[in-house]
């Protein structure tokens, strides 16, 4: 499942986050990249722990607290520290990759499965040329170039790459989900039903159905869950 959710950031939050990134320490991010994907990393990351990057994550981690919609679609279990990164210049670009299955969060110390891949946008689109995320699914090829402040969610098994920023600066912030439901296609059913009902409740309000039908998604949720 690929899925765009807009407004993780407002605006205001998105201006902050680019004013405290101008003056940022960005450092080379092939530090960060496992043997294969430093081969064809080469864009510049914050340091996790830089005043920068943790307002910044604080400030990302509490706009997913107040998105139902993400929630819904990746059913969070742990969340993998947030990182930041840019392309621009000669750092412009990372191309076919796969992430790692397991990464070690440097804030909790516990090992994050990377069951859901993210990106939230901090740059707008007409801010740079090329840079588009493209992510490899059963429907082919999709790019993504989002709004600052959305944020894109796809399957942590994916083929991806970032394709080179020709001008400007691609600003952004990325991160990895461990869900509660391991399966990519049962998270999908469970998301496909929770949007369904929320339709049905706009259209005609909370009715026997309805009721029966919530009863089964947490019942599929109950037995497909790891807490």
């Amino acid at each position: 499942m690929l899925l765009h959710i807009p407004h993780i950031l407002s605006p205001e939050e998105v201006q902050h986050a680019r004013h405290l990134l101008a003056t940022a320490p960005w450092a080379d991010g092939r530090s960060s990249a496992g043997s294969q994907a430093r081969a064809v990393k080469n864009n510049e990351q914050l340091p996790h722990d830089c005043d920068a990057a943790t307002e910044i994550r604080a400030m990302l981690l509490r706009g997913l607290d107040r998105n139902p919609t993400f929630f819904s679609a990746a059913l969070p279990k742990r969340v993998y520290t947030p990182q930041l990164n840019r392309y621009q210049g000669g750092s412009n670009f990372y191309g076919n990759h796969v992430d790692n299955a397991v990464r070690f969060a440097p804030d909790t110390g516990l090992r994050v499965r990377t069951d859901i891949s993210c990106t939230l946008f901090l740059s707008e689109p007409a801010d740079y040329d090329g840079g588009e995320l493209v992510v490899q699914d059963s429907a082919g090829a999709q790019r993504v170039k989002l709004p600052a402040g959305d944020m894109v969610l796809y399957e942590g098994t994916s083929v991806h790459q970032v394709e080179p920023v020709t001008r400007g600066a691609r600003l952004a912030c990325f991160f990895w989900i461990e869900s509660m439901v391991r399966s990519g296609e049962q998270r999908r059913l469970l998301f496909d039903m929770d949007m369904a009902l929320l339709g049905l409740r706009q259209q005609h309000g909370e009715t026997p159905e309805t009721t029966t039908l919530t009863g089964t998604y947490h019942n599929l949720l109950r037995m497909w869950a790891d807490t």
